[in-house]
């Protein structure tokens, strides 16, 4: 779990909103329609964020794609468990650094 939740040390690049891994398919887009870098396309559309929410509205939202994220993990993890690995996560994300 620790190669999780060390995001900077991993070789995929992150949506730094919501975690999703960025794929050449999936970057959300700036104002001018270029590629953004940081964020995914369900996360920011135009140069805006598409849902205005906080963290732990935001990881709430997550949670519900816990099946999803399981398909990826060596063992899987209850919806709890997941919500307590993106508290860890989520406030070293771009998006909800204070």
């Amino acid at each position: 779990m620790h190669q999780i939740l060390n995001i900077n040390a991993m070789k995929h690049q992150f949506c730094q909103s919501c975690g999703m891994p960025l794929t050449n398919e999936n970057h959300g887009s700036n104002a001018d329609g270029s590629k953004n870098e940081d964020y995914c396309m369900y996360c920011y559309k135009g140069g805006a964020f598409t849902k205005d929410c906080t963290m732990e509205e935001m990881i709430d939202f997550c949670s519900q794609f816990v099946d999803e994220v399981n398909k990826e993990m060596p063992k899987p993890m209850t919806q709890e468990e997941y919500k307590q690995m993106l508290h860890q996560v989520f406030p070293i994300l771009k998006r909800w650094r204070k």
